[in-house]
């Protein structure tokens, strides 16, 4: 089997490391370059995966390499992901995939221009309860969904995260995307409109770090999300993907990251200890089996796009205290 070449662009993102991890773990994948514009993150993060650092992207990008990842910070996505395209290289980009519209849209048509494949890093979608989920509801078990209701709840990440010009957005634009994209994929519909209370809570920097998103699909579902970064920084660490789904035959609950244990210590207070599956893993199978199969990822550019332009209507409701209506 070929050994396919990896760069990635930016370490930046805290995800750039369990991306990369997951890749390099599968069978004849190497991370053999990397670009970050802090050479000192950047060579420490290729010392670690005996990789070559490059001081410009264009380097890395004139290497010999299959595809890319990229977990730089999130108003970077557009021109990271283009210069990727013009070189001829596989795309996967950290969500949000962009910070508006326009910049994803275009986004999408240079990685279709330039025959390239640009998936969005969505791995709730590769979590195994997450399938299960996916699977019942194709066999017709909860009848027509209702309503769902649902939250991506998480400590302040802090760094550039709370630096709107880096960012684009708070807490609304960093975990809502995953919850759409989940919705859409569980419905096979799109948003029709959007309504959101937004507001900052928990932070000193001027971000939004609160939001309750109210979502109704073209289907004729509702779904609350509830997307802030409320967890205190001594909250037990792991993912919060929670959904309750309510059908016409039945409801279910559904907690993606139940898979841990506590653990109670004097040291350390309480601390959960994750034993489930890598999604990360799966969704980087997915990411290197589209490449060697020569088709589209099951993620696509358009599910970053439609994740985006819902998170961006949640601010434009919050601004107008209105609904907003999705084309």
């Amino acid at each position: 089997m070929e050994v396919l070449k990896i760069g990635v662009i930016s370490f930046a993102h805290m995800h750039a490391y369990s991306f990369s991890r997951a890749l390099e773990s599968l069978p004849s994948v190497e991370i053999t370059g990397i670009y970050d514009d802090v050479p000192e993150r950047g060579e420490r993060a290729a010392g670690e995966f005996a990789a070559t650092y490059y001081v410009t992207v264009e380097e890395l990008l004139d290497s010999e390499i299959d595809a890319v990842v990229i977990t730089s910070e999130n108003v970077y996505h557009k021109r990271h992901v283009l210069a990727a395209a013009r070189a001829k290289k596989h795309i996967l980009c950290e969500k949000p995939l962009a910070t508006n519209i326009e910049d994803a849209e275009e986004m999408i048509r240079q990685a279709a221009h330039h025959k390239v494949n640009l998936q969005t890093a969505f791995p709730v979608r590769f979590n195994s309860t997450i399938q299960d989920v996916k699977a019942f509801l194709e066999e017709d078990k909860l009848g027509e969904i209702l309503g769902i209701k649902a939250s991506n709840r998480g400590s302040h990440p802090g760094g550039w995260f709370a630096d709107r010009t880096l960012a684009g957005g708070g807490a609304v634009l960093d975990h809502t995307v995953h919850l759409i994209d989940v919705m859409r994929w569980f419905m096979n519909t799109e948003v029709a409109e959007v309504y959101a209370e937004i507001g900052q809570l928990f932070s000193i920097e001027p971000i939004d770090d609160a939001g309750i998103i109210t979502v109704e699909f073209a289907n004729g579902a509702f779904a609350t999300i509830d997307c802030s970064w409320s967890r205190t920084t001594s909250y037990p660490k792991g993912g919060d993907i929670k959904l309750e789904i309510v059908g016409t035959k039945g409801t279910l609950q559904v907690d993606a990251f139940g898979q841990n244990i506590h653990l109670y210590a004097d040291e350390k207070g309480s601390v959960r200890r994750f034993w489930g599956d890598n999604m990360n893993l799966e969704m980087a199978k997915e990411f290197i089996a589209s490449i060697r199969e020569k088709r589209s990822p099951s993620v696509t550019g358009y599910d970053g796009l439609k994740a985006v332009e819902a998170a961006l209507a949640a601010y434009q409701s919050a601004e107008k205290v209105a609904p907003v209506k999705l084309g």
